[in-house]
């Protein structure tokens, strides 16, 4: 990583024009930046200002003069604004998710003391330090707050760790207390020769700059790792420092300078890179790390703000994703055409070596040493799995939660947003029509997570990745050419190559045949409806249990797909001349599909719902 000069936010004023705070949201979306004159200035992610809005005192009686902005952070959600004053409060605004969205104030959270820091680790909790020395706890759902502990000395600073398991506080004679949220215990784990005013939690320990001109790095039981001393170099003291969302990397400010500390997971050490310096900028007063990584924000005494480039290198993919690499295993890519943005991280801390887009450009597949990264463009959740690449893995992304990877006679499943394969299986049979996976949650909270393969060519397997067991083992006289499972993995449909269709009840194991030629055939999407080709007839089955029941309608085509949507369902047939769309009934396959699930609200809702339509 280097640190580079990349725009500027607010031009340098005339004389001394604190900029009080700076904060990024997590998702990068904005930034927003206190200055001495009590505003707030709000930028977009390509650093250009959107809004400017007033901060207000705790009281209008004692005048817009009569406090300043001390700290502030933003929301895990990106929403919300906390800032924290001099005169005794916290105001949370909320911004929305939109630029056109009102700016109202959300939570007034009224303290004993001056707010001297500020950080937002749960959604629904706001860690508050205070000059008189209690370190508090905002409850914003119900605009309350608890002291969490007390000292004699001034809180100077706060700091959660990446994982959201613990923080610190920073107090004016120097010591540092940890405390840890499973136990919501605290303690004392050492005292800084100075008061650490500039103090970060990273995911190796502590690193703390101060008034001495040294950077400390402390263990999380308080034992000194590493120290720099840049007393000689004529450097003035650290006034500013900050960590990125990985925890991996650290910057801090000075007079006129700018210097990178970063992990090195070889070495199980810090360490420094070529500082930045940038004359006349002045002593930094403020900096906060750009959520996706990218850049840092910088604020100074002379009221200028900036953005510091911290990426490696960047490069395009497929001339349409562009690729920063802000560590070596955090890649941001950002799709040029609609301005989003991925963020893949390797949690192991190891190099991405190589990047592929995948399953129509929608999914990112990045590769490490040992590991592999899968991660969806559309929901942002990724996953880390152990993985030691010979170039021959293929990968499917036909099934919504789930990537399947088949290589070597394996096929491993990934759950997005979670790390670690969900399972794996051993097949030689690992094509996509062989596979048939569900892996969700009904609306009664009921967990399925289901695979149905081929052990052999004539025999099919149900696995259970909950419990680790075979549920079912089902045999064929003929090879198998297609398989699929239902939502509630409950039913299984397969066809052999003689073209006969069967469907097995997998709690009776009761096997029914439906065709004994077939040309197409599939589950309805969320629902147990059949529909089936047969020559120039088309089959339905909206009750599996009834398989003598069908409805048959002719056809002059082959069917291509079932489409899907809240309104309607539709078998696309594509005709000699064009696609006909042959619209299914709704009711029947909606109602059947909220009774098999005990969603009887929704059978409700739906049957109203049909009734106020046939009424219009």
């Amino acid at each position: 990583m280097k640190l580079k000069y990349q725009a500027q936010l607010l031009p340098q004023q005339g004389g001394a024009s604190r900029i009080c705070a700076i904060a990024s949201t997590p998702n990068a979306s904005k930034a927003a930046v206190a200055t001495t004159d009590r505003a707030i200035v709000l930028f977009d992610e390509k650093g250009e200002q959107r809004e400017r809005f007033a901060t207000k005192p705790i009281d209008a009686k004692f005048g817009k003069k009569s406090y300043v902005i001390r700290c502030m952070c933003f929301s895990p959600d990106s929403t919300r604004l906390a800032i924290g004053q001099s005169d005794n409060v916290v105001y949370v605004y909320k911004l929305g998710t939109t630029w056109s969205e009102k700016k109202v104030i959300v939570n007034k959270l009224l303290q004993t003391s001056c707010v001297s820091a500020l950080s937002w680790p749960f959604e629904d909790k706001l860690l508050i330090g205070l000059t008189d020395g209690k370190v508090r706890i905002g409850l914003i759902k119900n605009n309350k707050c608890s002291s969490l502990y007390k000292t004699d000395q001034a809180v100077v600073s706060l700091s959660t760790n990446p994982k959201k398991t613990a923080f610190i506080s920073g107090h004016f004679d120097g010591s540092i207390i940890l405390f840890i949220f499973a136990s919501k215990s605290q303690s004392k784990i050492c005292t800084h020769q100075v008061t650490p005013y500039s103090l970060v939690f990273t995911s190796h320990g502590l690193l703390v700059a101060g008034s001495d001109q040294r950077v400390l790095s402390y263990s999380e039981n308080g034992v000194v790792q590493q120290q720099w001393d840049f007393s000689e170099e004529s450097d003035k003291e650290f006034s500013a420092i900050c960590t990125d969302p990985t925890g991996n990397n650290v910057v801090t400010g000075s007079y006129d300078k700018l210097r990178l500390f970063s992990f090195n997971t070889r070495r199980g050490a810090w360490d420094e890179d070529t500082p930045l310096r940038i004359p006349n900028l002045y002593s930094i007063t403020t900096l906060d790390w750009k959520g996706d990584g990218s850049a840092v924000y910088c604020g100074t005494l002379t009221g200028s703000a900036l953005v510091i480039d911290c990426s490696l290198r960047r490069t395009m993919i497929k001339s349409r994703f562009e690729t920063t690499h802000v560590a070596p295993s955090h890649v941001i890519l950002r799709d040029v055409t609609n301005e989003s943005r991925t963020s893949v991280v390797s949690n192991k801390g190891l190099q991405i070596d190589d990047i592929k887009m995948m399953g129509k450009d929608q999914f990112v597949v990045a590769y490490t040493a040992s590991t592999l990264i899968i991660a969806d463009t559309q929901t942002g959740k990724a996953s880390e799995i152990d993985w030691f690449s010979g170039g021959h893995e293929k990968f499917y992304f036909d099934y919504p939660n789930v990537a399947v990877i088949v290589n070597a006679g394996e096929v491993t499943v990934v759950e997005y947003g979670k790390d670690g394969a969900l399972g794996w299986v051993r097949t030689e049979l690992g094509s996509k029509h062989l596979l048939s996976l569900q892996v969700n949650e009904n609306a009664k909270g009921v967990v399925m997570k289901k695979i149905a393969y081929l052990a052999d060519p004539t025999t099919i397997a149900v696995y259970n990745f909950l419990t680790s067991q075979q549920d079912a083992l089902i045999d064929s006289k003929n090879k198998i050419d297609w398989l699929e499972l239902n939502e509630s993995a409950n039913r299984l449909l397969f066809r052999d190559k003689r073209s006969r269709v069967s469907l097995v009840d997998l709690e009776t194991d009761k096997r029914t045949s439906l065709l004994n030629f077939c040309s197409y055939v599939q589950w309805v999407p969320a629902s147990d409806v059949i529909v089936a080709q047969t020559g120039d007839s088309l089959y339905v089955w909206y009750n599996p249990d009834y398989p003598d029941q069908a409805t048959i309608t002719q056809i002059r085509g082959e069917v291509e797909a079932v489409l899907r949507d809240n309104d309607r369902t539709e078998v696309i047939v594509q005709e000699s001349t064009a696609k006909v769309a042959y619209e299914l009934d709704n009711t029947q396959i909606e109602f059947a599909a909220a009774l098999e699930n005990l969603d009887f609200e929704r059978a409700v809702s739906f049957l109203e719902k049909s009734h106020d339509q046939n009424e219009t």
